[in-house]
Formats: C-alpha cells, structure tokens, sequence
C-alpha cells in the first residue's frame, strides 16, 4: 500500500542502555551481533604522558549507548553481558526521541570537536569562563532565541540581563554563589 511506510522512512524509537564501568564497546558490538541496531557516540582526547602522548577514543555518555526499536526484546538486551539495565520509568523502558538522537549523531560526525558537557538549565546559577564577562556569576536565562546571563543587586532587589556567548557558561553550585557573593559584601 501506498500510506504504509518502509523501516528506513519510519521514525524509530530508541532506548538508552546502562552499561557496566567502561562496557559501551563491549555491549554495542555484543548487541549488533544480536542484530540490534545501536548507537554508541564517542569522541576522541589526547592524553598525555611523561614519554607519549596518544589520541584515545571515549564514550560521549560514559556508561550509556543507545538500541532502536528495543522494547518488544528488551530480555535480550538486559541478559547481554556488560548491560546493567534498561534507563526506564516505573519498569516501563523510556523512549528517546529519534530527532534527539539525530541531532547528537550530527554532532558526532561534525569535523569539529565534540565533548561531554554538564546539562545546563534555565535558572542554572552560573559562572562565565570567558570572553568579555570572564569572572561574571548570575542565572542563566533563555529567552527568544538568546542567552542571557541575570545579574542581581540584593539589597536593592534589582536584576539585569545581559547577551552572553553560552559556549562560555559553567553550571556552578547555588550555595557556594549565594556564599561568594555575601563574602564579597561583607568587604567594605
């Protein structure tokens, strides 16, 4: 029929696999002899040593790679040496959405590199790294299309937004902030 769909064009749904400490390799190339299709991100790092140095390839997401289409053979997956469980909710498997998966395998085989990096989320309190505000803290704001980074007067409950560059942004505690901040107001 004609309204049907092939495999290739239809969006597939993919689960994440917690892996044993340093199994990603092992259980991805275990679970595509099973036939799975899977996805295991990586990225390459130099390391350094007193006498060498050598380019080593690392888990994107230590300890996690991704299996399509996974519910229906989910005892496959978990008696697989190396797996340690399914990421689920209440036993049920969670999916992921096939675009966010797309969107990390771009990233992958960009020619620029790719690295973990903390999740940062609105109202996040953070530090900037660099650039023109190197040094600046405040929470990180998202609003149409922007980054924004919220600078705030306490005593006189008055806050500022500026643009900001969120390549620069490091996720920082909220508590050691908070204290910074009052430690620099004690100073007179």
């Amino acid at each position: 029929m004609l309204n049907e769909m092939t495999t290739e064009e239809k969006e597939r749904s993919w689960c994440a696999v917690h892996t044993r400490y340093q199994h990603e390799g092992l259980v991805d190339t275990l679970l595509t002899q099973k036939g799975f299709e899977t996805f295991l991100p990586t990225y390459k790092k130099v390391h350094r040593w007193k006498d060498r140095k050598k380019e080593i390839t690392h888990a994107l997401f230590p300890g996690y790679l991704f299996v399509a289409d996974a519910q229906a053979e989910r005892l496959r997956i978990v008696t697989t040496p190396g797996v340690s469980a399914m990421v689920s909710i209440a036993g049920v498997p969670v999916t992921i959405p096939d675009a966010e998966v797309a969107n990390i395998r771009r990233a992958v085989l960009d020619p620029f590199a790719v690295e973990p990096h903390p999740l940062i989320q609105d109202g996040d309190f953070v530090r900037i790294v660099g650039g023109p505000f190197e040094g600046m803290e405040g929470i990180l704001v998202r609003k149409s299309g922007s980054t924004r980074l919220v600078v705030s007067i306490e005593l006189l409950g008055r806050a500022a937004a500026v643009e900001m560059n969120e390549a620069f942004v490091l996720r920082i505690d909220a508590k050691r902030a908070s204290l910074a901040s009052h430690a620099a107001g004690d100073v007179r």
